[in-house]
């Protein structure tokens, strides 16, 4: 480059301008929320009478997209998650199993492990790349191209154990970005917040002897897995790290909202978590399919306004969501655009 065109002042200021273009880009869209979806998600389980099956997702973006959510955050579609970071959580004979499960089915599909986790041929697919989708989510926050993100993936995850399939799950998404979080950003104390009707008991199995992550679930009881009972705090040097709060059948609102603003706060900023995660079931909604709670979409936002307040407070407001139950096509979409809509404001 010729040096008497760096001293002209105009040659100068378009050099600089070129190389500002040049530098990555922060995610400047002024989107405080990303949402996490690929249509790929659609490829598993999509055989008729299943109840964890496609027609949620295609629902909710359906909804999202006539509520104008969708404009309103950043799209995101990350890749299938390296294989190394399941390896964290669950065990090598687990990933090939699975694996191995969905590779000889052709036209049908497949129960496996506790036969209430049905798989069809590019299941193991999606559900790595589920796991993907909310790694990408933990990228995009730590990134500062975000402040939150919710994960709209599929299957779920919290039921899943480290050596086996259970409750439609054959990965445990979140339990995996824990560690992601944990081991990729060298981040310390990572909370899980479990609002699905059903208790995670995969995620809280995981982690029970573990004291760097805090498991908080406020679950139906008595219900399946039926486990998550309120004298299970955690083993070893995880005691005191867990905390399992029952609802009763046709808990609404108010019940709920009580818990989280007289037991998750003061637990959140004692242990002071550098990233919170959450286990987003939308299954305790008023008229879902399997659950027999009461929640609203207000509750939901409620929710969400608790857990990004203790954010802001104790974790530069570091927060992930990722789907997990939530069976009514009616019911679940606005449910997810009520909690979005509180991640955004």
């Amino acid at each position: 480059m010729n040096i008497l065109w760096l001293r002209n002042p105009c040659g100068l200021a378009l050099l600089l301008l070129l190389l500002g273009s040049c530098q990555p880009s922060s995610g400047g869209t002024g989107k405080k929320t990303a949402l996490i979806y690929r249509d790929f998600y659609l490829n598993h389980n999509e055989l008729l009478g299943q109840v964890e099956h496609p027609d949620r997702l295609r629902a909710v973006m359906r909804h999202l997209k006539t509520t104008g959510v969708l404009d309103q955050v950043e799209r995101l579609s990350p890749p299938p998650a390296p294989l190394e970071w399941i390896l964290q959580v669950h065990t090598p004979e687990h990933l090939q199993r699975v694996r191995e499960a969905c590779r000889w089915i052709k036209n049908d599909g497949a129960a496996i492990d506790t036969g209430d986790v049905s798989v069809t041929g590019r299941s193991f697919d999606v559900a790595v790349c589920a796991v993907g989708g909310v790694l990408g989510g933990v990228d995009a926050v730590m990134s500062g191209r975000v402040k939150n993100a919710f994960c709209a993936v599929r299957p779920p995850g919290h039921h899943a154990l480290k050596d086996k399939a259970m409750g439609f799950c054959l990965f445990n998404n979140v339990a995996i970005a824990a560690r992601y979080v944990q081991q990729r950003y060298r981040l310390g104390r990572v909370l899980i917040v479990d609002w699905d009707c059903h208790h995670g008991n995969g995620t809280q199995e995981i982690f029970n002897d573990d004291p760097s992550v805090f498991y908080f679930s406020t679950h139906q009881s008595p219900f399946y897995p039926r486990t998550g009972f309120p004298d299970e705090i955690g083993t070893g040097k995880g005691e005191g790290t867990k905390m399992n709060v029952l609802l009763k059948k046709g808990a609404g609102d108010e019940d709920v909202l009580k818990i989280y603003r007289e037991k998750l706060r003061p637990a959140v900023l004692d242990f002071k978590p550098d990233f919170i995660l959450i286990s987003a079931g939308f299954d305790a909604a008023r008229g879902d399919l399997l659950g027999g709670c009461d929640l609203t979409p207000a509750g939901y936002a409620e929710m969400t306004r608790i857990v990004k307040e203790l954010a802001a407070t104790v974790c530069k407001g570091r927060v992930v969501s990722t789907l997990e139950g939530g069976y009514s096509l009616k019911y679940l979409p606005p449910c997810i655009e009520a909690h979005l809509r509180a991640l955004m404001e």
